[in-house]
């Protein structure tokens, strides 16, 4: 337990000046999830973090910055990866039903064993490219895996009528956002302050458009 206390600390730091005030349970998982991730990582190749300090920055709160954002009863997250920002979000909201998804088989492996250890009975894993996933979703979240256009072009018939979707990246995205295919427009483009991340973060909020 005292190899954990100086991330618990560097978490719960963080946690507070985001101004999220999350159950010891939920701080728990955040850290039980950091620690799988460690482990897998070594075999899988998940992440190019490998100190444990920096993955609390720049995978637990980075991936929480954008809780506030994040609305509705059902959230996907596409192209999850390791399972950022879903699997934070997912245990920072036990309510909201969220679906990992990944093409990935060996990432599909990881997040399945995550959900299953970690007892995320509000998580299910879907191992399959966006377009095959069928649904819809009040929040759709993706963390810069493409252009703002083929994200929307590849998963938009994800989000529902009254939906958001959060694309998380890192500088203004300044050359996407007269590029959206049409029936999007783009709501705000918000910066985001990570604690203890000395690097430029976006979330471009996106709704759908009628009128287009």
């Amino acid at each position: 337990m005292s190899d954990r206390d100086p991330l618990r600390q560097r978490l719960c730091a963080g946690l507070a000046a985001l101004s999220l005030d999350l159950p010891e349970t939920a701080v728990a998982r955040l850290l039980a999830y950091l620690g799988l991730l460690q482990r897998w990582n070594a075999a899988y190749n998940l992440s190019a973090v490998r100190d444990p300090a920096e993955m609390v920055t720049r995978h637990l709160l980075d991936s929480l910055a954008v809780a506030p954002y994040v609305r509705g009863a059902t959230l996907a997250d596409l192209g999850s990866g390791a399972g950022l920002p879903g699997l934070p979000l997912a245990i920072a909201a036990p309510q909201r039903q969220v679906a990992l998804v990944d093409s990935n088989g060996k990432k599909a492996r990881f997040l399945r064993a995550a959900v299953r250890e970690l007892g995320l009975g509000n998580v299910r894993v879907l191992e399959s490219r966006v377009e095959a996933v069928d649904g819809a979703f009040d929040c759709i979240t993706a963390r810069a895996f493409t252009t703002l256009a083929d994200m929307l072009a590849q998963g938009g018939g994800l989000l529902a009528p009254d939906g958001v979707w959060l694309a998380l990246k890192g500088r203004f995205p300044h050359d996407e956002l007269d590029a959206l295919p049409p029936g999007f427009r783009v709501e705000a483009v918000v910066p985001l302050a990570v604690p203890g991340l000395d690097a430029e973060r976006h979330v471009v909020v996106v709704k759908r458009h009628a009128n287009d």
